[in-house]
């Protein structure tokens, strides 16, 4: 029990994380814009990445599609990651990677309102 209370804050948490960001990028926030120009993005990438990370928090809501939002929300904290590690920042990388943990987590845990086995 309680880990699926746990869970459920959890999956709340990484939901209003993916929205919080994914707006960030789709209304073109400055520090955004200006952390993801340093990996050479346009405009129309941050765009689009803002959409995915928008959608992966929708698909997380729902048992049938949780896994697919986790994955496609954990590869883009990957692509991040790896585009602050082609610029040698570690610094940058690491703050990524307690999100990319939660995600996995996550996926180990299952969707809290799914039946259980």
């Amino acid at each position: 029990m309680i880990i699926r209370i746990f869970n459920a804050l959890l999956v709340l948490f990484i939901v209003f994380m993916g929205v919080k960001q994914g707006w960030a990028m789709v209304s073109g926030k400055p520090e955004m814009v200006q952390m993801l120009g340093r990996f050479q993005f346009s405009r129309n990438v941050i765009l689009i990445m803002g959409l995915v990370t928008l959608l992966s928090a929708v698909l997380i809501l729902f048992p049938g599609t949780f896994v697919a939002g986790n994955f496609l929300m954990a590869a883009s904290i990957l692509l991040i990651m790896c585009c602050e590690l082609s610029l040698k920042d570690i610094k940058g990388a690491a703050v990524e990677l307690p999100f990319l943990l939660m995600n996995l987590v996550a996926i180990f845990l299952q969707h809290p309102l799914a039946k259980a086995d």
